[in-house]
């Protein structure tokens, strides 16, 4: 159970603290303490399994933020063997938030971009809670373009609220940079998997979120604008965010339905904080099917067939 209980999760509470006190007897041998626990355990599990079979929007932007939920580095350390992190963009200084490296991936050399949250509040501070500034997107630019010159695929991870919009990122370029990955990443010919493993905001998302295949776990959000954003903007009020989420359609069930993602990870009951092993070799099994669908497609076809995924996002009227 992780500590951090969300609103929705209350309800478990009480068979919690149950359990907990009768694991405190642990260093007695009594069958019926064993019998017990087992049965508030099996209970618990099937409450929680309820519960997140019907979260709405809102709950599920809650989970996607859940302050254990793994990060980038989680992952790399889970399934990315003989990791080496590059550091700066070669024209003004490193970012934190944005994690790149060269590693294997199941054997085969890859190349790894990712936002990182941190985890603990001095990380956090340090990793700017996720939120790039221009500097690491130029610095993810370059790691891609070594991609490119050594012909190795990019793996890429999202879980960012959006760029950093303080004033230094904008006098920086922070419009532009988030541009400049766009278009080369349209013009890459190496394969690029896009995971969203958290949330997934804006063009902050967006500027290393441009791939072949882009997979999404269940419970994560990947939206235009926050929604509390989206609620100040529409309504004046950012307590109308549940209801903001629900118009959004930032869920992965909904972006699937809509063909802006191509394949849902399932997450362990109760989401990837629970169970980040599960979560990880889950996620892992789902990149490396998409890295087999495209692996043999000649790298300018690739890139002819990414642009034309992303043009055909979306719904026209005259």
């Amino acid at each position: 159970m992780a500590k951090e209980l969300l609103e929705f999760e209350k309800p478990l509470i009480e068979i919690e603290e149950k359990i907990e006190k009768l694991r405190s007897y642990v260093h007695v041998d009594d069958p019926k303490i064993n019998s017990e626990i087992e049965k508030l355990s099996k209970r618990s599990h099937e409450l929680l399994d309820r519960i997140y079979a019907k979260l709405t929007p809102w709950q599920k932007a809650q989970v996607a933020r859940h302050p254990n939920r793994p990060t980038t580095s989680d992952y790399i350390n889970m399934f990315i063997e003989d990791f080496t992190e590059l550091h700066g963009d070669r024209h003004y200084a490193d970012d934190p938030a944005i994690i790149c490296g060269f590693g294997r991936f199941k054997d085969m050399p890859v190349v790894v971009i990712g936002h990182q949250k941190g985890t603990g509040t001095k990380d956090k501070i340090f990793r700017n809670f996720g939120m790039p500034n221009p500097e690491g997107y130029r610095k993810a630019l370059r790691l891609m373009q070594l991609a490119e010159k050594f012909k190795k695929p990019i793996l890429t991870f999202i879980d960012t609220p959006g760029a950093y919009p303080g004033i230094g990122a904008e006098e920086r370029g922070q419009s532009e940079a988030i541009a400049r990955n766009l278009y080369e990443m349209c013009r890459l010919e190496v394969p690029i998997i896009v995971s969203v493993i958290g949330e997934g905001g804006s063009g902050g998302a967006l500027a290393i979120g441009v791939g072949d295949r882009i997979i999404m776990f269940e419970h994560s959000i990947y939206s235009v604008i926050s929604p509390e954003g989206c609620a100040a903007i529409l309504w004046g009020d950012g307590s109308r965010a549940a209801e903001a989420a629900d118009t959004l359609k930032l869920t992965a069930q909904d972006l699937r339905r809509l063909g802006v993602i191509d394949l849902i990870v399932k997450e362990p009951i109760g989401g990837t904080h629970r169970d980040p092993e599960m979560a990880a070799q889950n996620l892992k099994e789902t990149i490396a099917k998409a890295l087999k669908e495209i692996e043999s497609i000649p790298g300018d076809k690739l890139a002819v067939m990414r642009y034309e995924k992303f043009k055909k996002m979306g719904a026209y009227k005259d």
